[in-house]
């Protein structure tokens, strides 16, 4: 097969959460276990971080690949969903998996995965696993795809394990309140492995700390040891942000750059900076400058996109693939603090969600431009409008997210500001 018919083949005979939504999902390690020993159980040959929560898991996946590449590491990234390219899944040192390792790899294994009725994301950890042990990586990054304890992923035993914060999302496969959640994520944690939970939340801490307890490992807290202070934006374009870093109320480094510039991203740098100081003390050679490096570079670096994303200078154009009650939040505060004179939003959601609560945080001002990415899963633009129309919210339909930012563009002035978000699929096309 070619490529094309490779990723055919793929997005046609398994179910797939990112199409589909949850009819794809499997609450059920079985099938990873037969893959991984059916492949000589690769997820051994390797070593691991492994990074769970709703919202920045993927930033910090990112962010730490980085700082270990700038390190000397040759470090795999495995993350999800892919924005552009498949193959951004799956990279070693930034550069993304070749496609012809795609396609030896289906073609080889075909049957006997077909036997064991696999899905697209467990096809998928399979390629990643395979890979990196095949490539002999020093280190890999391995991003949780949904919860954890049932997650795919969590056939690994890692060096460190990393859960970023908890919110809202995919409340009807991981339970309806934060406990449960928490409870799903905190599935990651192993024996004797090290837990370092980004963000102390106060009603699910207990969560964490029991699970910890039970399993004898040390947890630790990012936000109560590191304090990153307010990301300032630099004057550069793309703009990149300084801030300066206590580490256990003592100076570390000051006027730091960073590559991720969203306000939210303090959470991330305080979590990733905690994490590599804690993988010092397991025997990892990371300098300072490294870390430094890391920071500054990660998108150079890793090839990361869709985090409060720059697009356009004039009218300023923004995207972002926040799209839960949290990632919500976060980017309507940072909104506040970017200064326009009107806010034109492009919104587009999937339909396996209530949209009415995130829907409820958006700013009432703003002119919406409402569209519908190319995914079956997507909610239709009249119907989204309609949900909006309940909470106050104002604008108009577009029968693509194409359409809707060529609309909001033409409408918008050099001192207003263009949002594309709501769903990582929106920002995808956008990009």
């Amino acid at each position: 097969m070619t490529y094309k018919q490779t990723l055919d083949y793929l997005y046609s005979r398994l179910p797939m959460f990112q199409r589909i939504g949850p009819a794809a999902y499997k609450a059920d390690l079985t099938n990873t276990i037969a893959l991984c020993k059916s492949l000589g159980n690769p997820e051994t040959k390797f070593k691991s971080v492994h990074v769970a929560g709703t919202n920045g898991k993927g930033s910090t996946s990112h962010l730490l690949a980085a700082i270990f590449q700038a390190a000397g590491y040759k470090t795999g990234l495995y993350t999800s969903p892919h924005l552009k390219d498949f193959r951004e899944r799956i990279r070693i040192n930034g550069k993304m998996i070749p496609q012809r390792t795609v396609t030896a790899f289906v073609e080889n294994h075909r049957k006997k995965f077909e036997k064991l009725d696999l899905s697209f994301f467990e096809w998928t950890v399979g390629l990643a696993f395979d890979y990196f042990a095949q490539q002999k990586v020093d280190l890999a990054i391995i991003e949780t795809g949904l919860g954890g304890r049932l997650d795919s992923t969590n056939v690994i035993n890692p060096e460190l394990s990393v859960i970023t914060n908890i919110s809202y999302d995919h409340m009807n496969l991981l339970g309806n309140t934060l406990q449960k959640i928490a409870g799903e994520k905190a599935g990651i944690i192993k024996s004797g492995v090290p837990v370092i939970i980004g963000e102390t939340q106060e009603e699910i801490k207990s969560v964490f700390t029991a699970t910890s307890r039970k399993l004898k490992t040390n947890i630790s807290f990012a936000d109560e040891h590191v304090r990153v202070t307010t990301l300032h934006p630099t004057k550069d374009f793309p703009p990149q942000v300084k801030f300066t870093v206590y580490d256990h109320g003592k100076l570390w480094q000051k006027n730091i750059r960073g590559g991720l510039t969203g306000s939210y991203q303090r959470k991330n740098y305080s979590t990733v900076l905690h994490a590599i100081f804690a993988v010092r003390e397991l025997g990892y050679t990371v300098s300072d400058n490294a870390i430094l490096n890391g920071l500054r570079n990660v998108v150079e670096l890793t090839g990361l996109r869709g985090r409060w994303e720059i697009l356009a200078k004039s009218p300023l154009t923004i995207a972002d693939t926040g799209h839960n009650e949290g990632g919500i939040r976060e980017i309507v505060k940072q909104l506040k603090h970017t200064p326009h004179h009107k806010l034109h939003v492009v919104l587009g959601v999937v339909n396996d969600k209530d949209p009415g609560k995130v829907l409820g945080l958006l700013p009432q001002k703003a002119t919406y431009y409402f569209c519908k990415a190319k995914l079956p899963r997507a909610m239709e633009a009249a119907e989204l409008e309609q949900h909006a129309q309940k909470v106050g919210l104002k604008g108009a339909s577009f029968p693509s997210v194409k359409k809707a930012i060529q609309a909001a563009t033409a409408a918008a002035t050099g001192q207003d500001v263009v949002f594309i978000g709501g769903s990582t699929f929106v920002v995808a096309e956008a990009i």
